[in-house]
């Protein structure tokens, strides 16, 4: 059964905005903003750093993994349903797992998304194992999260990463190493896959910096 998402509008000022998952009374479960019984409740996000980031810079010059092309089909006809970019989601695949469908991360993220079991089970993915399931449940959630951002993809991007709350709360991309290292490896492949490149063809771009991520308040 898929999940219908309600868009979350962006916040203004200091008013927090909230992801609500509801639930019928035939047990159908969606997302909104503005919840309409007492079947809803806040989504609770669980920041946890993406699995192959580090603290220093990263090799983009690295070969694809075997399973790269594997997903293509899916991501396309996901990405399709949910008006996400399919180059934007397997730039994510590619840093959060490198397109491994069993990564499990330090903190317990799981599958080519690497969800969070309390946020697999928020969206209703039973096995975060299986590609399908996995990546449709990855694309709802960032499709929900660029909706709250009103489309910025780098603050979108680290509330994937550290959670939208905090991402709220600080009104910028959290100074937190493994988030800003994750937003620009992102946003580096992404720009690959736009420009029709292969993985070792792409390099950091230069203009692409902390200070610029990290904006101040």
């Amino acid at each position: 059964m898929l999940l219908a998402v309600a868009v979350l509008s962006l916040w203004r000022g200091s008013v927090q905005a909230a992801i609500y998952q509801c639930t019928n009374s035939r047990g159908s479960v969606s997302f909104t903003n503005a919840p309409t019984s007492q079947n809803c409740r806040v989504l609770e996000e669980e920041a946890r750093p993406a699995l192959s980031t580090s603290s220093r810079g990263f090799h983009f010059y690295d070969s694809f993994s075997e399973g790269s092309g594997l997903y293509d089909q899916h991501i396309k006809v996901v990405s399709f349903r949910y008006g996400v970019d399919p180059n934007l989601v397997k730039a994510m695949i590619r840093a959060e797992s490198d397109f491994d469908r069993n990564a499990i991360s330090k903190r317990g993220a799981q599958g080519l998304m690497q969800l969070m079991p309390g946020t697999a089970r928020d969206l209703n993915v039973i096995n975060p194992f299986d590609p399908r399931e996995n990546i449709d449940g990855g694309v709802r959630y960032i499709r929900a999260i660029l909706d709250s951002f009103d489309g910025n993809l780098p603050l979108s991007l680290a509330a994937y990463n550290a959670g939208p709350n905090l991402v709220k709360r600080c009104q910028r991309i959290p100074e937190i190493p493994e988030t800003v290292e994750y937003v620009k490896r992102v946003l580096a492949y992404y720009r690959g896959y736009k420009g029709g490149g292969g993985i070792e063809r792409i390099s950091m771009p230069s203009v692409i910096r902390v200070r610029e991520l990290v904006t101040e308040n």
